[in-house]
């Protein structure tokens, strides 16, 4: 039998793979009906032993988003509509609320990254950024990159609620009809997200840094900042 210590250190293993698993599924990094990578490929990548991935694999099983396929592999199940969070029209006093929620949330977010990311996870954020920046040149919608930035400092965090709740806050994340109307005027877009990537800039170097007080302190700024652009009066 082994010891109790060494069973508390295969169920931690098993939960953080099963967080990353999850975490990947979220984003779309596996979308529904991508199969897995191989038993196997999870053992050498994330360095456990086949016991680990396949209790992992089972708890993802069980949460009802992937399906095992006898002699084929495990796939990625299509995820049930939630109700989720409630966003409602973009009223200014909406938008202004929806930040203030961020603020808290991705506040936090953001510490936790700069204290559990690894090289993968910065590789993807700055991926983010040099899209953000390519499609600002270009005078194209920043949006999506935007909202992917975001989601990647949650995924960092190694705690799947923090996606969760970006993922519930839907197009609240990025409020898409104010975004829409500083779009349709080039050079106040062009500032605009000028200004955003500088400030993204600045969380990206503090979660590098590993710095937590920073990566808050940034995205705050970064937020109450996107509060003052998109709500002017």
């Amino acid at each position: 039998m082994l010891p109790d210590h060494a069973h508390k250190r295969g169920h931690s293993r098993a939960h953080d793979l099963v967080s990353s698993l999850t975490q990947q599924i979220l984003l779309g990094t596996f979308k529904p009906g991508d199969k897995l990578p191989s038993e196997n490929t999870l053992v050498r990548e994330h360095g456990v032993s086949r016991t680990v991935v396949r209790e992992a694999l089972s708890k993802l099983q069980a949460s009802g988003l992937v399906e095992p396929r006898h002699g084929i592999g495990t796939f990625v199940m299509a995820r049930q509509a939630q109700a989720g969070l409630r966003v409602a029209a973009e009223s200014a006093a909406n938008v202004r609320d929806l930040l203030e929620l961020r603020i808290g949330l991705e506040g936090q977010a953001a510490a936790l990254a700069a204290l559990r990311r690894d090289e993968g996870q910065l590789a993807r954020m700055r991926q983010a950024l040099d899209d953000y920046q390519d499609l600002a040149a270009a005078g194209d919608s920043c949006i999506e990159a935007d909202r992917r930035f975001h989601l990647l400092i949650a995924e960092a965090t190694g705690n799947l609620y923090f996606t969760e709740m970006l993922l519930q806050l839907g197009n609240g994340l990025i409020p898409r009809n104010r975004m829409a109307q500083a779009e349709r005027s080039g050079s106040k877009m062009a500032a605009q997200a000028y200004l955003a990537n500088l400030e993204h800039e600045a969380i990206l170097n503090a979660i590098r840094r590993q710095d937590p007080d920073a990566a808050r302190a940034a995205v705050c700024l970064h937020l109450s900042n996107s509060r003052d652009r998109l709500l002017p009066d």
